[in-house]
């Protein structure tokens, strides 16, 4: 394994301690269409419901295997706060479903295809010890990293999203994106460093890029279908790209041009995630989010 740098040293201001919040949100008074007049942009972001739980276990799972390879203190500190964090945020999204079936949209058939990507597809291996094993939790960290970049992008969007407090999102659901956002924000240069201490190696950052990005893609196209075909309040409605790309012009939406220029970013020698995104608004956010203070409904 190659530990040899190939992105510059990250932004000092940028790192904060982190750790796991006890949040709460109360799910009762949030209706199906929680965005008024944007269903299609509404169930679209609602597949972070769906993939999250299962995505976010499987983050705790891979990054426990990998503690016994970090010899920097510092850095093993940030992987403890950032299982922490994610450990959370499953159990957060893991909430919203339950209510979502009570309002017609059962999405059980859904996350146990997700369940099954993550635990059997992308889950442990019968591999001997050695190189074969290590070799498969290196690519799954490297996976992590592809997919925190996405993750942070998706925060900082959402932490900046002001036509949804334009549109009259419910205030319940806004800031359970907003609280999520703003740690991923905080959070967001933990997975690459991890992967930079362990392996780094530029072709893997590459190959498993482009795993991750194809996986995204498929599965939110697929669950945004699931929601949108299945929504009790519009029988027939289908789902389009062309929706997508004029809720994002419409600023619902990341827009396509924004998921676009992200791709050439992260794959960039010289990145690093602290160059993107603002440590002190997520900590400016976190500070005054509802559900991380109390949990008293916005």
């Amino acid at each position: 394994m190659s530990n040899t740098p190939l992105a510059p040293a990250p932004v000092a201001s940028e790192h904060m301690d982190l750790q796991a919040r006890n949040v709460s949100f109360s799910w009762e008074d949030t209706p199906l269409h929680w965005l008024p007049g944007e269903p299609f942009a509404g169930h679209t972001i609602n597949v972070l419901h769906l993939l999250l739980p299962a995505g976010e276990r499987w983050f705790v799972h891979v990054y426990k295997q990998v503690l016994p390879y970090i010899t920097d203190e510092r850095l093993r500190a940030d992987v403890v706060g950032f299982i922490g964090q994610e450990a959370m945020h499953a159990a957060a999204h893991d909430d919203v479903l339950p209510h979502l079936g009570r309002l017609g949209l059962d999405p059980t058939p859904y996350t146990a295809q997700v369940d099954w990507l993550f635990e059997k597809l992308l889950g442990d291996r019968t591999l001997p010890p050695g190189r074969a094993r290590t070799w498969w939790l290196m690519e799954r960290v490297a996976m992590i990293a592809a997919i925190e970049h996405y993750t942070a992008f998706l925060g900082d969007w959402v932490l900046n999203a002001q036509e949804l407090d334009r549109r009259g999102a419910d205030p319940m659901m806004l800031d359970l994106l907003r609280w999520h956002g703003a740690e991923e924000v905080e959070h967001r240069s933990v997975a690459f460093d991890l992967f930079m201490h362990v392996d780094g190696n530029y072709r893997r950052r590459a190959r498993t890029w482009a795993t991750a990005f194809a996986a995204l893609v498929f599965l939110w196209q697929r669950g945004t279908r699931f929601f949108v075909e299945n929504d009790p309040l519009r029988p027939g409605a289908k789902a389009s790209l062309g929706q997508f790309v004029r809720a994002g012009r419409r600023g619902v939406l990341p827009s396509t041009g924004a998921m676009l220029r992200s791709i050439p970013t992260y794959l960039s020698r010289t990145y690093h995630p602290s160059q993107e995104g603002s440590t002190a608004q997520a900590a400016a956010y976190l500070a005054s989010s509802p559900g991380a203070n109390g949990g008293v409904r916005p």
